[in-house]
């Protein structure tokens, strides 16, 4: 693939990924009123010009880049971004008093739980293994009603369990195949499985069609809450859930916990309202299960940038007890986002 900048106009060439097919070219102008929210790269053979960068900055559309395995690459965002020193200073504090640190664990967890329990019931066949999960998010989320004092590792207890069962209720849902009597698949493609991989095998190293798809919706959301925290001044490697370590975006980690729900749900309705074809998944001499692009294109497209990133950013904002200043002679790119955020938040809660 290749991007680069002609005569004025964005110029995106995609990659050659099957045969065949035609060269596929899509031209953006300043100022188009249908530019796209951002643009996504999947995978990393192409060239991209540096004029392209300047670009997108000027145009506000961010650029993410993952890689075969659904990692995030790269997310480059808004030109001027930097943290806000006040910001900061309040999630440090907030991560470093127990109490506080504790509480603020605790709501993630039960926001990932209440999100959790309407993917259940929304997109999930009603049997035993769904009453199961069902019953323990229940019991999670009532434990999660009052303060919460108990250690992190009780938490964490507590969402392990929970997330245990929930993909247990996943196992016999079934997958619908076209075109396998050509070419074959595993017996275990026939229904979704497990979620864990096998031991040694972390779940980033997806064995499965529906963990490849899972792993790849996880990184979109994951970049473009890198982008929104850069954005508002936040600073990622600061965490609650996740230990704080050098390099380790542990905030985006806690972050993307509520919004996991959000992409299963999509990833299910995909499911069960498509039939897929063998060639929409390849696997590596390693047994990794990758997406092809055209399907990575539909997934990333279905996915969107979810309305729930603004509103759990502006909501952690309150939790670390963070006002946006009314005043503020700068006026640069951080307050302003802080602003919209803050704006964007009031006009929802009046819609509700």
């Amino acid at each position: 693939m290749r991007l680069r900048i002609n005569y004025g106009a964005l110029e995106a060439q995609n990659g050659f990924t099957h045969y065949p097919q035609k060269q596929e070219i899509t031209r953006i102008f300043p100022g188009d009123r249908d530019a796209p929210s951002r643009i996504v790269m999947l995978g990393s053979n192409g060239a991209i010009t540096l004029s392209v960068l300047s670009w997108l900055a000027e145009q506000n559309i961010p650029l993410l880049q993952l890689d075969y395995r659904g990692n995030v690459v790269a997310a480059i965002g808004h030109s001027g971004i930097g943290h806000d020193s006040a910001l900061v200073r309040l999630q440090i504090a907030a991560s470093e008093a127990t109490a506080q640190n504790r509480e603020l664990g605790a709501w993630l967890i039960r926001k990932k739980l209440l999100a959790t329990r309407e993917t259940i019931l929304a997109c999930l066949p009603d049997n035993d293994l769904r009453k199961r999960a069902d019953t323990s998010i229940t019991d999670g989320l009532r434990k999660l009603d009052r303060p919460w004092e108990l250690p992190k590792e009780a938490l964490l207890g507590v969402e392990g369990k929970c997330a245990t069962l929930y993909f247990d209720a996943w196992r016999t849902v079934p997958i619908s195949w076209k075109g396998i009597s050509r070419k074959p698949i595993p017996q275990s493609w026939l229904s979704i499985g497990v979620r864990r991989g096998p031991a040694n095998h972390s779940n980033r190293f997806a064995r499965h069609p529906v963990q490849a798809m899972l792993n790849y919706g996880y990184a979109v959301v994951e970049s473009l809450l890198r982008i929104e925290t850069a954005k508002v001044g936040l600073d990622m490697t600061v965490g609650f859930l996740h230990q704080s370590r050098y390099e380790r975006p542990a905030l985006i980690m806690d972050l993307i916990e509520p919004i996991r729900a959000t992409v299963d749900r999509i990833v299910l309705d995909m499911i069960r309202a498509n039939s897929f074809s063998p060639v929409d998944f390849t696997i590596s001499q390693d047994g990794v299960v990758r997406l092809h692009p055209q399907l990575g294109r539909a997934l990333v497209a279905q996915i969107g940038t979810p309305k729930s990133i603004d509103a759990l950013i502006s909501a952690f904002l309150t939790q670390i007890g963070f006002k946006v200043p009314e005043l503020n002679s700068g006026r640069g790119q951080t307050w302003m986002a802080q602003r919209a955020l803050k704006r964007g938040n009031a006009v929802d809660r009046y819609k509700s």
